[in-house]
């Protein structure tokens, strides 16, 4: 393998070949000689000598030997699987991917809200009995709709929300930043937007403040008529508290990309629910996934090039 400017490590993401990544990157960087390491013989090569590299992870025992590498661009938005103090003793700026998925979660979420407002899964469900009989529908319109957390994914879903004519209320953990929603409240005011929230939409990532955070306690909060939308992470949500919330009616519906455990055990009482929706973990799923990730390399790329340095990077978060 010659020497190269960039190394794609070997990588997958939703069944798509990481040719693609390597094909985009070609296509926004046609000066650069760009490389795909295959193997893991290849990988060893190609870090030796390479100042980018672009893939999932990297061991510090390769990160000893990648004496030129100055960026890790990740194909992930968390980073927390990653070696980031070896990173950082080595001098290697690290970029995420976030962002990427703003556009296909936040079309999911939108088609979740639309689905329970109209009743499409009521429609599913008597279709495959050749059922002809009406039902009750809502209209999104004139709803509230809180989003918690609002990163590069809840700003998408509130862009996408806006022209239904809904109130927003945005819950994050630092509120001060403000955000596109009507109202922004932190997370100590959760149950605020909750008890006036008509769909409640989770797209936080999972830390400590959030783990747990829909409780028995929060699904008393909720209105009788709320659906919840999870998008974040699965033990955000407490399962046992959301099926005996379910049991009661205490909630409308629940439209869930994410669950915990995960995968759901096929014998889990979720599925058993008529008013739950469940797709595993598809949300994050689109076709243009390689295309986006290679819009943030190949402005970094030239960001670098131009400041002389990595530093001040789309998406670095160290």
């Amino acid at each position: 393998m010659t020497d190269a400017d960039i190394a794609v490590l070997r990588q997958k993401i939703h069944g798509l070949p990481a040719e693609g990544y390597v094909e985009a990157l070609r296509e926004r960087l046609p000066d650069k000689e760009i490389v795909y390491a295959r193997t893991p013989a290849e990988e060893r090569e190609a870090l030796r000598t390479v100042p980018v590299a672009a893939g999932f992870t990297v061991t510090p025992d390769l990160l000893d030997e990648a004496e030129n590498l100055e960026l890790f661009a990740c194909s992930f938005a968390g980073t927390g699987h990653l070696p980031m103090e070896a990173l950082g003793d080595h001098g290697v700026a690290v970029t995420n991917a976030s962002g990427v998925h703003g556009p296909n979660i936040a079309e999911h979420v939108l088609g979740s809200i639309l689905s329970f407002a109209r009743g499409f899964h009521t429609a599913w469900r008597q279709k495959d009995r050749n059922e002809w009989r009406s039902f009750q529908t809502h209209e999104l319109q004139g709803s509230t709709v809180a989003v918690v957390g609002l990163g590069a994914i809840g700003q998408a879903i509130v862009d996408r929300l806006e022209p239904f004519g809904v109130d927003t209320i945005g819950v994050r953990y630092s509120p001060e930043k403000g955000g596109p929603t009507d109202e922004v409240l932190g997370f100590d005011e959760l149950h605020d937007a909750l008890a006036v929230a008509d769909y409640v939409v989770v797209a936080a990532p999972l830390t400590d403040e959030t783990e747990g955070m829909f409780d028995a306690n929060a699904f008393k909060t909720m209105k009788p008529s709320s659906v919840l939308v999870n998008i974040g992470r699965g033990p955000i949500v407490d399962t046992d508290a959301l099926v005996a919330t379910l049991e009661t009616n205490a909630i409308r519906g629940a439209s869930l990309d994410v669950t915990d455990p995960e995968p759901l055990p096929r014998d889990h009482d979720l599925w058993t629910f008529d008013n739950v929706l469940i797709t595993p973990h598809n949300a994050g799923h689109t076709p243009k996934y390689w295309e986006r990730l290679a819009d943030i390399l190949a402005h970094n790329v030239k960001q670098a090039e131009e400041l002389g340095a990595y530093e001040e990077l789309e998406n670095q978060v160290n």
